[in-house]
């Protein structure tokens, strides 16, 4: 955690570092290099292929993002599948369709958040191209939709998104001088910037970005019990979590202050605020002592299996401007 706070918090000593970001910055531009001059083979998809990718490290975002676009095709009558790497699962056959009972230890939080969200195809597969072909010849998807992949230049795409939030490119150096996989530069090749809550208007690293900017909101709907999957409203949740109650929250994600911000933002008094790294496995013994623990979706799919009744999540769904669908759906033909 010293070495994100450094990156977003400007410390000095991270030059230390810069002989290995000069590695970084040579291999990497070296690799995408190959792929432009065909020097390394790339894979030309036969569906509509929307990569919702970042050029930083961690969660901003893209999940809620490819939630949100998978239903606005839908709602349209276009089908589609959701590819990802399936980081943090344990499962070793590729590509692998989701099943409806798929352990999210197997196959990842965020493939399984995903399915049980949409009713589509969701595949995992470290290799896009791979997990790509797999799709159209075993389901009847239009549109492939990618979380993550920016960088993953072996499958050619239709699309390309980028994902940010608050936190914006922190010092604007490459790995591991700081958080980017690749430079600023970078945004002005994407199709859209889409910015997961206030955009971090101050730094000069993004001052000479041309790209169109798409606000999203996550805007919380619902909470969830994660043991018997009842729903109440924002406004019975506030009751319920009352001042008297000792009130623990937990997340898991990449940004762990969002989540507890938006709790306090909505009224409610948290005892305990507990910041686990992103795609941490949860396991009985990390749930808190509490009459109510309070956590997000992503966290909630890993910890359903031995959570108690006293245990609710925080159901957030992505808002995201109508000019944006309009041009997702002219690009896509659809």
């Amino acid at each position: 955690m010293s070495l994100q706070y450094a990156w977003y918090k400007g410390r000095a000593w991270v030059w230390v570092l810069l002989p290995f970001t000069m590695l970084f910055y040579t291999l990497s531009h070296l690799r995408r290099l190959l792929f432009k001059l065909h020097v390394l083979p790339s894979y030309k998809s036969s569906l509509k292929v929307v990569i919702v990718g970042n050029i930083s490290v961690g969660g901003n975002g893209k999940t809620p993002t490819v939630i949100a676009l998978a239903e606005h095709l839908l709602s349209k009558g276009v089908s589609c599948a959701v590819l990802l790497r399936g980081y943090g699962g344990t499962q070793t056959q590729f590509p692998y369709l989701l099943q409806g009972d798929d352990d999210p230890h197997d196959v990842g939080d965020e493939p399984a958040l995903i399915a049980r969200r949409l009713n589509i195809p969701v595949v995992i597969d470290p290799k896009r191209a791979r997990g790509a072909a797999f799709i159209e010849q075993h389901t009847h998807a239009q549109v492939l939709l990618c979380d993550d992949g920016l960088q993953h230049y072996a499958l050619q795409r239709d699309i390309e998104l980028c994902v940010m939030d608050g936190r914006g490119v922190g010092n604007g150096y490459l790995l591991p001088m700081g958080p980017l996989r690749e430079s600023v530069a970078r945004l002005n090749s994407v199709d859209y910037i889409v910015y997961n809550g206030e955009q971090p208007h101050t730094q000069a690293a993004l001052s000479k970005v041309s790209t169109d900017i798409a606000q999203m909101q996550l805007l919380p709907s619902a909470w969830v019990n994660v043991k018997t999957h009842e729903q109440i409203s924002l406004a019975q949740g506030l009751s319920l979590f009352s001042s008297e109650a000792r009130v623990v929250a937990l997340a898991g994600i990449g940004h762990p202050q969002r989540f507890f911000d938006t709790l306090n933002a909505s009224g409610i008094e948290v005892s305990e605020s507990l910041a686990f790294a992103d795609h941490h496995q949860f396991k009985p013994t990390d749930m808190p002592k509490a009459d109510f623990v309070l956590m997000t979706e992503k966290d909630a799919v890993k910890c359903a299996s031995f959570a108690e009744q006293n245990a609710w999540y925080l159901r957030v769904d992505a808002k995201l401007p109508k000019t944006f669908y309009e041009y997702m759906c002219a690009k896509l033909d659809v």
